[in-house]
């Protein structure tokens, strides 16, 4: 069964070259925008890479067309998104992302873990402490979580 969930995310990621990871409570349309947006002011979409249609926004994100209609009118109009004559939509080329914009797309995620770390009684102090262990973890290339204390 694990390998059919890794083949089905491959296939998904190929076509839907962004993550996105549905919520309740938060509009489909506001979800998906922001994983795109997401994806092209973090590099992860190219300038001038394909970005999905709204067929197959539609189909692989299984959401009404008229909301993929309505997520690439937007991406075009914030100038993250361009059509071009016989290609489609593309990434648009983009100035340099300013620390604030880059800051602005961790948003939620960080208001996220202040709301886990306060439900789980767990000070601003610890959390800054642990936040710093796995930046090191991460920036020293180590890759098993198991070894810093977790888990086993």
């Amino acid at each position: 069964m694990s390998w059919q969930l890794s083949v089905l995310y491959v296939i998904v990621h190929a076509v839907i070259p962004f993550r996105v990871e549905f919520r309740p409570g938060i509009s489909l349309y506001e979800q998906i925008v922001y994983a795109a947006t997401k994806a092209i002011i973090s590099r992860q979409l190219r300038p001038g890479d394909v970005f999905p249609s709204v067929r197959q926004l539609s189909k692989e994100l299984k959401i009404n067309p008229n909301t993929a209609h309505k997520v690439i009118t937007h991406l075009i109009a914030a100038g993250l998104v361009e059509t071009r004559p016989g290609i489609g939509s593309v990434v648009a080329a983009l100035p340099e992302s300013t620390k604030s914009e880059r800051m602005q797309l961790l948003g939620n995620e960080i208001e996220q873990l202040v709301v886990e770390a306060k439900k789980l009684g767990i000070g601003l102090e610890e959390i800054l402490a642990s936040f710093s262990a796995h930046w090191k973890r991460l920036d020293s290339g180590k890759t098993n979580p198991d070894r810093e204390g977790r888990g086993r």
